[in-house]
């Protein structure tokens, strides 16, 4: 396949996510994370792997700026802190490195983020599930069906594919669109 070939692939992903459903949902997480951001609320973001750098991405656009200067927002990506996740991991076993901190950190009316291509990831499973007793308000942003997740978070935004790389392309798309409309909310 040729880099054109690879651009049409992704352009169709990104089209049948804009005919599909995803829109309504995309909205209510944005009204959901705005609400809890200027109530001086936590959000919470976790992934593994590329989704724990998309985790880190959207820490970094919501705690610095997306395209406005504006005060800072409070935003922790759960992947961050290698020494937290090490010593979670050897002390609790890895399963355990998001869900321990979100008992650490969640606040009643925050927002817990779950990044997930499949839904499955037992680690990001048990953190929303810790944040959603913990009286947070839960996304999972997933693959298509959602996974375990499907049945945990308040809001599912599942992209209409189950190829990991092109999920996580999409997943930026909607990440990026989902900053970009909280920030105008709030600057």
């Amino acid at each position: 396949m040729g880099i054109n070939e690879y651009f049409t692939e992704t352009a169709a992903l990104l089209q049948s996510c804009a005919k599909g459903n995803l829109a309504p949902r995309v909205d209510d997480a944005i009204r959901q994370i705005t609400a809890a951001l200027k109530g001086d609320r936590c959000v919470l973001v976790c992934g593994n792997g590329g989704s724990a750098s998309d985790a880190m991405h959207i820490a970094g656009e919501l705690v610095g700026r997306y395209l406005k200067n504006r005060r800072a927002l409070k935003a922790i990506a759960l992947s961050a802190d290698p020494v937290v996740l090490t010593a979670l991991g050897n002390d609790y076993g890895y399963e355990h490195v998001f869900s321990r901190q979100v008992e650490a950190l969640a606040e009643t009316g925050g927002i817990f983020i779950a990044l997930s291509t499949s839904g499955n990831s037992p680690n990001v499973v048990k953190a929303c599930a810790m944040a959603k007793h913990l009286c947070m308000y839960t996304i999972a942003i997933t693959g298509e069906g959602g996974g375990k997740l499907k049945d945990i978070a308040d809001i599912l935004i599942d992209v209409p594919c189950g190829e990991t790389p092109r999920i996580q392309e999409a997943h930026l798309c909607i990440y990026h669109y989902i900053c970009e409309q909280v920030e105008a909310a709030l600057a």
